[in-house]
């Protein structure tokens, strides 16, 4: 029984991180190649984020389960509580990501396509890029932690 709750709780932490490098590396490179306007590339984004979010949480809901489970089963050790902490780390991003950049990207976007102004646009424009930036900073920091929660899953 061991070996199969390990072995589900490192292809549970290799599947968040395949599904968080598809994200950043495929949809989001492919939404840029796209031609559309921004505020529309912003929107599909954002359908997508929300559904990546019901199928992200449930994997990351069971990868938790399946580590604490994993200590249960072959010992808690040092290598599994930096895990946790980088799971309550990865759980932090998500929430954020999803709370605030998702929703204040959308609403950035929504405006900047009813500016009164071109003015009023472009600086609507640069607030949504800035955000977008550190939004992306905020995605590669989160797969370098999941990777790492992948590298301790595999060394528990």
């Amino acid at each position: 029984m061991s070996a199969l709750v390990h072995t589900l709780h490192v292809l549970l932490a290799g599947v968040w991180l395949g599904s968080v490098a598809f994200t950043t590396f495929v949809v989001s490179p492919a939404l840029e190649a796209m031609k559309w306007s921004e505020p529309e590339r912003v929107a599909a984004r954002s359908v997508i984020g929300r559904q990546f979010a019901r199928v992200g949480i449930v994997n990351l809901v069971l990868l938790l389960l399946f580590a604490v489970l994993d200590g249960f089963s072959r010992g808690f050790g040092p290598l599994l509580y930096v895990e946790y902490a980088l799971l309550v780390l990865v759980f932090g991003f998500v929430a954020v990501h999803g709370a605030y950049f998702g929703r204040r990207l959308v609403d950035l976007a929504e405006a900047e396509k009813r500016a009164g102004s071109d003015g009023e646009a472009r600086a609507l424009a640069e607030r949504r890029r800035a955000l977008q930036r550190l939004s992306l900073r905020v995605s590669h920091l989160n797969l370098l932690i999941s990777a790492a929660v992948v590298a301790l899953a595999v060394n528990a």
